[in-house]
Parts: C-alpha cells; structure tokens; sequence
C-alpha cells in the first residue's frame, strides 16, 4: 500500500469490538484480505473499501485518506545531539507520540553508523527550529513530516542498551507494516527514568542486585514505587571483561585492572555495566581512583567494544553478543536477565506494543536472537510480577 494512504480500519475494526473474521463476515469479504488491508500489504478497492465502511458504519474516508507526508507536526525536542549544526542545515529526527505528547529526537543522537542507517521520519529546519516555542519549559519545535502521521503514532519508542532492540524492530515491521520500534541508546537507570518522565514505551534494564543476586526487581522497587508495570523477560545474557583478540595484556579479573598497563573504558554511572564494574571492584577492596580511565566514558557496549578493538582501551564491561560482534575476547562476570518495562496505561492505548510483545516470543525472532551468541531465549516473554517475585506468573505461548 501507498505510504500516502493513511489507513484507520484496524483501529475503527476494534472500536467497534469486531475480529477480523467477523468484519470480514459482514462486509462479505475474505479475513486474509482484512488482514492484508490492516497491514498495508493491500489497497483495496473502490468496491471492497465501500464494503467495510458499510459493516463499520462509516464513512470511506473515515477509513481511508490521503497521507500526511510533507505537513508540519509540532513536538517537544529532547536532547540536543545533532541539533548544533549550521542555520542552513535542516536536522534528520524522529518522532514518536507516548500518551498525549509528541517527542522529538535528533537521528544523529543515536551515534556511529546508525546515523545513516536509521530512516528519519521529519526534518526540523531552519524555519521549523527557530519558530519553537518556549517560556512553557519545554523547547517546543516544527518538523515536516517525511512519513504519514499513522506510522509515526504507531512507532515504539525502547530505551535501553540492548542493540538487539534494532532486529526486533525489524521483525515488528514484518508483521505490521507501518509498525516500527525506535531504539534510544541509554544506560538501565537512565532509561528507567526517562520511563517515569514519560519520555518512552519502554525501558530495559539489567541491573543485578548484589546482596540478593536477583536482576532488575529489588532496582524496580526501590525506584519505580507505585507504577503500575509489566515486566517481560526479553532474554538472559551475559556480561563480563571485553579485551582484545587473544588478549595480550593477559587480563584476567578485576584485580588487573589495576596494573598501570591496562587502560579500561567504562559507562556512564546507572548503567548495567557501570553498576557491575563498581560491584567487583568493592567486592575486591579496589578504588575506582586506582584503576586507570575509570572515567572515561563511552556511551554504550558497541562503543566500549570499538573502542577496545581499535586499541584505545584494553578492557571494559559489556555483552558476550557485542564481543563476540567484534571479534574481542570475552571473560564472563555473570549472567544476568535483560528485562523490559511497559507502563500498563501504554499497553492499553498503544496498540502495536501488543504486536511488540507477540513479536517477542515468535521463534523466528528468538531463533535469531539466540544466533547472535551470548544471549539465552528460553524465557523470552515471560510476565514478571515484580511486587512480589516468588509469585511469577503468566508465560505468552509461544507463536510462529
């Protein structure tokens, strides 16, 4: 279908509280071709699209109508990543409705090559940038819109550190068209927050409580107190001491990371690996002082391993799929659980997180997460009571 289709069925289908099948039914058509239209693998005509506003009792153009591509959409700017350019430059961003606002982000600020692989869903120019708002607290801007308005309000917005975030966007899109997922890199306490701020869909998190060994639920009860959440499994991975190939600095465990030979690369402070380094060097007696680039910064685990593979760094804390990616040697610390967050009041006005969590737990997507190494599936898409954990319950089956 025509992205200059803007296309309602599926949404005035489920307000009228009606199954595809039974759509299809009434309008005498065919339940592959309803899912087929919804999906936007089909543009039906003039015939059929009569025949569904008839069984919906609408109108055609309340179902169908011309894309919004090129009009200008007014949003909150977040972040300022790639926004410092010259007056004559305009900005790539995406754009992402969470409740009732709409949230802007610089494509830029995803970093490294993903700039260029990330399609970017409006232009902020110079006209758009200098006629934003302000004085409300917020830095309100106009973007032109390079996508329809539908695909935007469908996208999901994932904080986290996880790169495989990026394949499961990919595998969302095969099963909606228009449905697509915006990874924004951030370390677990960042994105926890920027999930309070209302800021996300989701957050993902992997932080390992160090007097329970538990993942992720004794952090949630301390800092996310009264939110009502689901937590879902995404999957068990681990982490350890990335270090490059055949390491030839002989590195070993913590307490080499001492030695003024080795130059370490870390994360920002509230990230998983951040948190995980801190652990073992308390539990070993060392200060952070001792360890040489202890603040040296880098903004997620692709850019520790690039860093270490480039040699500009000998060792630092991230994932054995990311290592291995690289071509980096890997000492195992622990596994942990990579969990994701999702506000219930989200999960009831954003219908394609529904798709997000099927999505999940398809064994393609698990068959494909699983060969990317150093990453355990068998869980992915487990519901987690996070309140109360030794009373987990619920597991979505799994689909094809």
């Amino acid at each position: 279908m025509s992205d200059h289709i803007e296309n309602r069925l599926r949404s005035l289908r489920l307000a009228k509280g009606l199954s595809q099948g039974a759509l299809a039914g009434i309008a005498g058509v065919t339940r592959q071709a309803v899912c087929a239209i919804e999906t936007h693998q089909y543009l039906p005509t003039t015939a059929v699209a009569l025949r569904l506003a008839h069984a919906l009792d609408a109108r055609v153009e309340d179902l169908f109508s011309l894309g919004s591509v090129g009009d200008l959409i007014e949003g909150e700017l977040l972040g300022g990543a790639g926004i410092e350019r010259t007056q004559s430059s305009p900005v790539r961003v995406k754009i992402a409705r969470v409740g009732k606002r709409v949230l802007v982000r610089s494509v830029a600020s995803l970093g490294g090559l993903l700039n260029f692989a990330v399609p970017a869903d409006g232009l902020l120019t110079p006209a758009a940038r200098n006629s934003g708002r302000r004085g409300t607290g917020r830095n309100r801007v106009q973007v032109r819109l390079l996508r329809d308005r539908e695909t935007v309000d469908g996208a999901i917005v994932v904080a986290g550190c996880d790169p495989a975030v990026f394949l499961v966007g990919e595998h969302v899109r095969r099963r909606v068209a228009r449905a697509s997922v915006i990874g924004w890199t951030m370390g677990s306490a960042a994105a926890v927050e920027a999930l309070k701020r209302g800021e996300v869909h989701v957050a993902g998190l992997h932080i390992v409580d160090p007097r329970s060994g538990e993942s992720n639920l004794p952090y949630l009860r301390r800092h996310f107190k009264g939110r009502d959440v689901k937590v879902v499994t995404f999957a068990a991975w681990e982490q350890g001491f990335m270090v490059r190939p055949r390491n030839p600095k002989g590195i070993r465990g913590v307490g080499d990371l001492v030695r003024k030979d080795v130059s370490v690369v870390n994360r920002e402070p509230g990230a998983g690996a951040r948190l995980l380094l801190d652990q073992r060097l308390t539990a070993s007696g060392i200060q952070s002082r001792s360890v040489r680039g202890y603040h040296r910064l880098a903004a997620s685990h692709l850019d520790v391993a690039r860093l270490i593979a480039d040699g500009q760094a000998d060792v630092g804390v991230g994932a054995r799929s990311v290592a291995g990616l690289l071509g980096l040697e890997f000492i195992p610390l622990q596994v942990e659980r990579y969990d994701l967050v999702i506000p219930t009041s989200l999960m009831e006005a954003h219908h394609n997180l529904s798709v997000f969590l099927d999505t999940l737990v398809s064994r393609a997507l698990r068959h494909e997460v699983q060969a990317l190494g150093g990453y355990d599936t068998h869980e992915t898409g487990r519901i987690v009571e996070w309140r109360n954990p030794r009373e987990a319950y619920g597991v979505r089956g799994s689909q094809d």
